[in-house]
């Protein structure tokens, strides 16, 4: 496949890599300012899925140098809080068999990408593998709980050819399996990121500790009691009826297999760059709006991370 990564942060790194390594073509698209990070073009992980490197065909700030390559997947790996503007610039590259990926935090990615592009030519795929940049170029792939599950949300993308990309994440060493369900498979990421980057963030702990006190567990139950009020409201399925049942989950098997990691939006608020909140908790409290619903938690965990944001830089 002829392929072009936007953004290369810690997943867009890892993807690029991986597929070039494969035997895949691949570009990437950058802004401006991280261009001289990525010179030489050299790509590199590290980690729990061993060594790998490779050189990619090409990182670019602008389309204009890629407007004469035909793009079979635009694979979409920036913050979400940029999603608006990445498809706006990648729309002229976008031809009749090309396919964007959302493969982002948080909700209203895929929404913006098929509003821009058309549901035709939108895939989403929820990721929940971990890495984090050791420097440019190189990125440590630290957990995985599940599968990268990749689908069309409206069955606008013949199954076939979603196999087809799933396949080809299989072989590149990404454990990739296609979804009919992904957009459910999406909410229940939600539902642990917004019950556990906050958190961790602000507490500067990992989803272990977060785990091990009643404190926190209290918050955490709450968020998520509060967004299943919301998904009941706007109508959005998930596997688990309740809150209730959820939970039981969410405690004995999804927590402790990542106890250890730290979520991204703690390297971020290190790193001093913006927060995702808006596409989390931001989120859940905007869709309760719409629907008259009070959802006190997820709004106090809201405006506190933002108000962490503003405080991030000490004053004299």
């Amino acid at each position: 496949m002829n392929i072009l990564v936007v953004g290369l942060g810690a997943l867009g790194i890892t993807f690029a890599a991986l597929l070039k390594e494969a035997g895949h073509r691949v570009f990437a698209l950058v802004k401006e300012r991280h261009v001289a990070s990525f010179s030489n073009n050299a790509m590199k992980v590290c980690g729990i899925w061993g060594s790998h490197a490779a050189m990619l065909d090409g990182v670019s700030p602008s389309v204009e140098s890629l407007r004469t390559e035909t793009f079979d997947l635009i694979l979409l790996t920036v913050k979400s809080y940029d999603t608006e503007q990445a498809v706006s610039q990648i729309m002229p590259l976008l031809k009749e068999q090309s396919l964007i990926v959302s493969a982002q935090n948080g909700y209203g990615n895929y929404e913006t990408i098929a509003r821009h592009a058309g549901a035709g030519h939108t895939l989403l795929a929820r990721i929940i593998f971990g890495a984090r940049i050791v420097e440019p170029g190189l990125a440590d792939v630290t957990v995985i709980a599940d599968d990268v599950r990749i689908g069309q949300p409206a069955g606008a993308v013949a199954e076939q050819r979603i196999r087809e990309i799933a396949a080809s994440f299989r072989a590149a060493g990404i454990p990739t399996s296609y979804a009919t369900d992904v957009y459910a498979i999406l909410w229940a990421k939600i539902l642990y990121n917004c019950a556990l980057n906050p958190l961790g963030a602000l507490l500067e702990c990992s989803y272990g500790a977060l785990a091990d006190h009643i404190e926190t567990k209290t918050i955490m139950n709450n968020i998520i009691t509060e967004i299943f009020g919301v998904m009941k409201a706007h109508s959005i399925k998930v596997q688990w009826k309740k809150a209730e049942d959820y939970l039981k989950v969410f405690y004995t098997k999804l927590v402790p297999p990542t106890r250890d990691h730290y979520p991204s939006m703690y390297h971020d608020l290190k790193a001093g760059k913006k927060l995702e909140i808006d596409a989390l908790n931001g989120a859940i409290v905007q869709l309760a709006r719409e629907k008259g619903i009070a959802v006190p938690v997820n709004e106090a965990i809201t405006d506190l991370v933002k108000a962490r944001e503003l405080l991030k830089t000490p004053h004299p």
